[in-house]
């Protein structure tokens, strides 16, 4: 089964090569693989709302195209970036007259989708559930975070995953194999291992592959055998940086997580991947300090207190010198991170806390606590009974109690048995023993 359109020359390489069965179809076997869920549903005709999420050139467009016409649906397209309720309302109004004069179903795909506000979103629900048309919507961005419950509750979302490049590669060979949509009738050379390495360029993107492909063909050099794409032309259409960051996106923040996780996990090497990954893709490295200090006092903490300077540090040489050459400094603060002793013993303490002084309300701060700068307050007893700990053995005033009347005293911050907090532990330890001692 084929979907059938006319080949027009002006159109670009990658709408030209779009798959037109599902053989044809790159990647994507996890869903696709005879007998997935989704291959049966669109082999048994069995059309059903849906939500294509993955990362751009994973082919979402394509395979909601090759839906419609396995299912014999009317095939509208609306983009969210462009469109509006009005445009829903027309694609609504074409559903019902193909239903009722065709006879047959109609897919409305909108790509983007989660650029559509809450009030576009509903636009199309009731029509969804009276079975007018149905729905694909595809994105780049987690739907959990961009779509509306009463949406994802009437649509199943699949997962588009970034294609292998041995996925890329057979994209690669059929677009120069074929001569009536592709760049065959061209006879170009391009030596394997030039097309295994525009692949991997590629980055998990058929789409870019194929555009790129398409310069590369456009500047290929007739050496007397024909038309060669060779190493100089694929590094020159090549030299742009081609790693997926999106600023501000899910792939953003999945980086981010990777990178403060593996700090966390004293693996110094992943940790360097990532901080790398997301400078090579563009990331500001400011907001990496600002991060890098974060991950000091909560993964670090009191274990390694020079952590935290050296995060300090590293934030300000990079502001003395800029990019590139204050990135390094942030990489060495990120693997000296990565090999400190790690404790949270203070982010537990201070959320513990917080949490406490939210939950407990206005406490009275004790007589013995307050200031008393002016003789009434002296006379209503503002200090009295305060002991100036560094008169006494050891600079500690064994028993004294620095918490409101009532509370008890609690325990927020438990030191790790690890680097510096090590002798910390002990300490404390130690304090609260003659405090229970100063006490019987």
């Amino acid at each position: 089964m084929a979907v059938s359109d006319s080949i027009n020359p002006a159109r670009p390489l990658a709408d030209r090569m779009r798959p037109t069965h599902l053989e044809e179809y790159a990647g994507q076997q996890h869903l696709l693989a005879p007998g997935k869920p989704l291959r049966r549903s669109i082999e048994e005709d069995h059309l059903h709302s849906m939500v294509f999420w993955g990362p751009p050139g994973t082919g979402k467009t394509t395979l909601a195209r090759l839906i419609a016409h396995y299912c014999g649906a009317r095939f509208i397209t609306l983009s969210a970036v462009l469109s509006g309720v009005k445009d829903i309302r027309a694609a609504v109004e074409q559903a019902r007259q193909t239903q009722q004069e065709e006879h047959r179903p109609t897919l409305l795909f909108v790509d983007e989708v989660h650029r559509f506000n809450k009030s576009q979103q509903d636009a199309f629900l009731p029509h969804v559930e009276d079975g007018t048309l149905a729905f694909i919507g595809a994105t780049t961005e987690n739907p959990s975070f961009e779509l509306n419950n009463a949406l994802l509750s009437r649509v199943r979302t699949y997962v588009l995953k970034n294609l292998e490049p041995t996925d890329l590669r057979a994209i690669i060979d059929r677009a120069l194999d074929d001569a009536q949509r592709g760049l065959g009738d061209r006879h170009l050379h391009m030596a394997p291992e030039l097309r295994d390495l525009l692949a991997q360029m590629a980055d998990g993107d058929a789409r870019r592959a194929l555009n790129l492909l398409e310069i590369a063909a456009d500047l290929a050099r007739d050496e007397g055998q024909g038309p060669v794409i060779d190493q100089g032309i694929l590094e020159e259409v090549t030299s742009q940086g081609l790693r997926r960051f999106d600023k501000g996106g899910e792939l953003f923040y999945d980086q981010i997580s990777a990178l403060h996780k593996s700090v966390r996990g004293s693996d110094p090497d992943a940790a360097l991947y990532w901080f790398c990954r997301m400078i090579d893709g563009g990331c500001d490295p400011s907001y990496l300090a600002r991060r890098i200090v974060r991950m000091a006092s909560e993964d670090i903490g009191n274990a390694d207190p020079r952590a935290l300077t050296l995060a300090l540090q590293a934030w300000d040489t990079y502001d003395r010198l800029g990019s590139p050459e204050g990135e390094l400094t942030l990489a060495q603060a990120v693997i000296y991170l990565a090999c400190a002793a790690k404790s949270n013993a203070v982010y537990v303490a201070y959320n513990t806390a917080l949490e406490d002084a939210r939950k407990r309300g206005t406490q009275e701060v004790p007589m013995h606590l307050r200031n008393a700068p002016t003789r009434l307050m002296e006379q209503l007893d503002y200090g009295k009974g305060y002991r100036y700990a560094h008169d006494e053995v050891d600079g500690f005033a064994a028993g004294a109690c620095y918490f409101p009347e009532g509370m008890g005293e609690p325990r927020y911050y438990e030191p790790v048995e690890r680097g510096l907090e090590i002798r910390i532990r002990e300490k404390l330890l130690d304090l609260r023993r003659r405090n229970r001692e100063s006490r019987s």
